[in-house]
């Protein structure tokens, strides 16, 4: 105890002055707006894709350097769905545990990973494919200067699925 109790009070003076800095940044609003990016989590990502706007040209961009998005392999009649392996893995992480920690904050993202479950995707795929998603909402909130919103991110999913009769 008498090792844990100085070290609880380090992270926590750490975790302070990292708030001050990322609250003084210009997106910090609009990070802080999409579920699941909290306060270590959000400075994270902001630190791995960097604060250039004219970085990433579109989302595809970056979505491929975040490792999200997919490689699909096509020849003849074969079609391949491959996990993007040359990647930032450290962005990548970050953006699998926002995935995850969005969860339980987030009904849209909760409704699509559990589509997904029940597609038949694991758990990391489902995870992957629901951070891909988000890092295309960032990307779209950052791109507009917008804070995330809800009911226009899920829009889609919204509706009740269609359901064929056997």
């Amino acid at each position: 105890m008498a090792v844990i109790a100085p070290l609880v009070q380090q992270i926590a003076e750490l975790e302070a002055r990292l708030g001050e800095h990322f609250d003084r940044h210009p997106d910090a609003e609009i990070l802080r707006s999409l579920p699941g990016l909290g306060l270590v989590l959000g400075a994270r990502v902001l630190g791995e894709f960097g604060d250039d706007p004219t970085r990433f040209a579109d989302a595809r961009g970056r979505k491929a350097y975040a490792g999200t998005a997919p490689i699909t392999r096509a020849s003849g009649r074969s079609r391949v769905v491959l996990a993007r392996v040359a990647r930032n893995k450290r962005l990548a992480d970050a953006c699998e545990w926002w995935a995850f920690c969005s969860l339980t904050c987030s009904p849209g993202a909760r409704r699509y990973y559990d589509a997904l479950r029940a597609r038949g995707k694991t758990n990391h795929q489902a995870l992957r494919q629901l951070a891909n998603r988000w890092v295309g909402l960032l990307h779209h909130c950052l791109e507009a200067r917008a804070v995330y919103r809800e009911d226009i991110a899920w829009a889609s999913e919204q509706t009740e699925p269609l359901v064929l009769a056997a």
